[in-house]
Parts: C-alpha cells; sequence; structure tokens
C-alpha cells in the first residue's frame, strides 16, 4: 500500500479551518502542568474539528515552545481561551447550554462507551490535573462523571491520552455542525 501524501489528505489551511463547522465540543483543561500534554491535546482537538479548548488555573497558555513541540501549530488553528477558575469556565459553559461531562474515575460514573453523545448537542470535556486528577468541586459541578474502562495494572492513563479516547467517543457519535 502506498502511504497518502499531504496533498491526498486534503487538509484546510489554518483560516478556512477556523472557519469550517466544528462538533460541538469543548475541552477543558484544569489544571493540566505539562506543557507537551497540553500541546498533544491542542493537537488532537484540531484533528476532530473541537469547538475550543479552554485553558484553566495552573495551565499555560500559548504561544510556548513546549506548547507548540507537540501541537505543531494546532494552538493556532483551534479557538481558545483562559480562565482562571475551572469552576468559572464550567458555569459559564452551562450557561450556554453545554452538557459539562468530567473525565474522572469516580463512584457511579459513566463508563464512556456507554455515555450516549447526541448529534445537534453540544459537550464540555473537562479533564484534569496529571497527579490530583480534576478539582473535587470541579467534579461536582459537571453535569456527569464519564470513565475511560481499563483492564490493565495501571490505575490511569495519560490525561492527553484519556482526553483523545474521550474526544474520539464524542467526535465518532456527533454529527458537524451545520
Amino acid at each position: 500500500m502506498e502511504k497518502k501524501n499531504i496533498w491526498d489528505l486534503n487538509r484546510p489551511d489554518v483560516a478556512t479551518f477556523r472557519r469550517q463547522p466544528k462538533t460541538g465540543i469543548v475541552l477543558v483543561l484544569d489544571n493540566v502542568r505539562s506543557l507537551n500534554n497540553i500541546g498533544s491535546m491542542f493537537r488532537t482537538a484540531d484533528a476532530f474539528a473541537v469547538e475550543r479548548v479552554v485553558l484553566c488555573g495552573i495551565t499555560a497558555v500559548p504561544p510556548s515552545p513546549e506548547i507548540h513541540k507537540t501541537a505543531l501549530g494546532a494552538e493556532e488553528s483551534v479557538a481558545w481561551s483562559y480562565s482562571d477558575s475551572t469552576l468559572d469556565a464550567v458555569a459559564a459553559l452551562k450557561a450556554e447550554g453545554v452538557t459539562v461531562c468530567c473525565l474522572e474515575q469516580v463512584k457511579d460514573s459513566v463508563a464512556l462507551q456507554d455515555f450516549d453523545a447526541r448529534p445537534g448537542h453540544r459537550y464540555a470535556i473537562v479533564v484534569g490535573h496529571e497527579v490530583d486528577g480534576v478539582d473535587p468541586q470541579v467534579v461536582d459541578a459537571c453535569d456527569v462523571c464519564i470513565e475511560i474502562p481499563q483492564r490493565g495494572t495501571k490505575h490511569s492513563m495519560n490525561v492527553a491520552v484519556s482526553a483523545g479516547v474521550a474526544m474520539w467517543h464524542f467526535f465518532s457519535r456527533l454529527e458537524l455542525d451545520q
């Protein structure tokens, strides 16, 4: 098999991407400390046409050489904003009618594959700090907690990997906004 080249992939330029329809997904980063993880999540957000990324608390913001190293320019294509408080960001999203989903291991969480993301609805995925996870107050403020089932020996996955798995789940179920 022959690998696709850049022209075969038919990717839009940054200006076109910013104008094109997006999925109804907002990614919220609650105190994510690793700039490489932040960049990786921007790159995945670009791939899945995420509406925007909300960077909260200690989460670094572009421009940053370390974010750019893994984002590869996606920090320029994906819309983003910053909030000192993740709780304030969650409240603002809820006021916009967004269903806020916390990606966290909690009692009574919904397995990701069982969460029914519906076309025409908007969802936020909140991911947290690499060691501490999502702040408990933020967890309580969310509409639902979703969890990625795991069968290995480790209790969690890297936050950027987890965010990517969750974004794929939502992307695969939501139609692009027209």
